[in-house]
């Protein structure tokens, strides 16, 4: 093997390399679309920051620009949107979902978690009380779904 060729393929190992790196920070990193007053919000970013994921913060005044550029119907609305991997994550959805949206890369738009369960990330009630659930995966701008998860 040439030292030509010995430097291109150390430099094509090295792209990969860095480029899965890149890809491996990609799957961490969140950004969560947020009104100023919403204190369950904050709950929800809690559980992804301590499930590992690097959460960045924005707050506005009307989610529904985000949402609509996204592809989330209000039906299908919670009160807060994140974005990862080129994917749109609404509501209070579990951590785990996440990781396996990401993980398995579907052809979707999306998850979400419709409205605000008790129970669930960021909506515990003082009573340990829990309420059924599904993370839906949002499969297009229609709004069609189907079920990514059952939880409670």
């Amino acid at each position: 093997m040439s030292v030509l060729h010995r430097r291109a393929l150390v430099l094509g190992l090295s792209a990969a390399a860095l480029g899965g790196a890149a890809a491996a920070a990609d799957a961490r990193d969140i950004t969560v679309y947020k009104t100023p007053w919403c204190g369950c919000c904050k709950g929800w970013i809690a559980h992804l920051r301590k499930a590992g994921f690097r959460a960045k913060v924005v707050e506005v005044e009307d989610l529904a620009p985000i949402r609509n550029k996204h592809g989330v119907p209000f039906e299908l609305s919670s009160c807060h949107t994140g974005v990862i991997a080129g994917y749109v994550v609404e509501g209070h959805v579990p951590p785990a979902d996440v990781v396996r949206l990401v993980r398995e890369k579907p052809k979707a738009l999306g998850i979400t978690v419709p409205g605000m369960p008790i129970g669930s990330p960021g909506m515990e009630a003082p009573d340990g009380r829990k309420e059924a659930y599904q993370t839906l995966l949002l499969l297009d701008r229609k709004g069609r779904t189907k079920v990514f998860a059952q939880h409670g």
